[in-house]
């Protein structure tokens, strides 16, 4: 966001960049707020997230997937380099529907890795290339506004950014699929009741819009980057 002020204030700044900012801050706090109401719901059956992870991946066949706690606060998440599932504090151990279902989630995205699903693999394949775009394409707009001579570095940073804005894009398929089979594993093995399940639905859907807000942000910073490489 610093990156957003250097540029100074415009309309853009204005109309597109403080509405996406705005959105980026709700959509953070209703995954928080959601998450910790339904953290308070505790399960039926008294199955913690870890368990209810590690059931699903039996009845899909992936006994090679591990299941690892991690510190934090929504730190989870799967990790297709050592097929690992990393589950937070408050999910690993938690028998509540919040943590159900966000450990079906990254279930999910284990499911998506063993069947060789073709969103995941292409943000994967991007993600170097993202990495790299958005630890340089702020500093080398920057310079080419201000270095005469450089202008060409700004397109430079426009096709790297343009690669973050890509992999903000792939995210989002990625994101609710996996919550898509995280529903359908609860529901088809009976883990929770169908109450319990329409409130994990709610800590996904609130998960989501944290991607679809990433997503808004990027794009805005892209077409600001864009306005003001065409007006120099």
């Amino acid at each position: 966001m610093d990156m957003m002020f250097l540029l100074g204030i415009d309309s853009l700044f204005v109309f597109l960049v403080l509405p996406a900012l705005a959105f980026t801050l709700w959509a953070q706090f209703k995954v928080k707020s959601t998450f910790g109401k339904f953290s308070k719901e505790r399960t039926t059956n008294g199955i913690t997230g870890a368990q209810a992870a590690r059931e699903i991946l039996v009845r899909e066949g992936l006994t090679d997937v591990r299941i690892e706690k991690i510190a934090g606060h929504l730190t989870d998440h799967f990790d297709p380099r050592d097929n690992t599932i990393r589950l937070s504090d408050s999910v690993h151990d938690a028998a509540t529907v919040a943590a159900v279902g966000v450990a079906a989630h990254e279930v999910g995205h284990a499911i998506q890795h063993a069947h060789g699903y073709t969103p995941m693999k292409i943000r994967a394949a991007i993600i170097p290339v993202t990495m790299f775009g958005s630890r340089l394409a702020g500093p080398l707009f920057i310079a080419g506004i201000f270095l005469a001579g450089f202008g060409f570095l700004m397109d430079i940073a426009i096709i790297l950014f343009a690669a973050v804005v890509l992999f903000q894009l792939v995210t989002l398929p990625v994101e609710f699929n996996a919550s898509n089979r995280a529903v359908a594993a609860l529901e088809t093995n009976a883990m929770l009741t169908s109450f319990e399940i329409s409130s994990s639905k709610k800590v996904l859907t609130a998960a989501a819009l944290t991607y679809v807000a990433a997503l808004a942000m990027a794009l805005v910073q892209l077409i600001r980057f864009i306005a003001i490489a065409r007006r120099r």
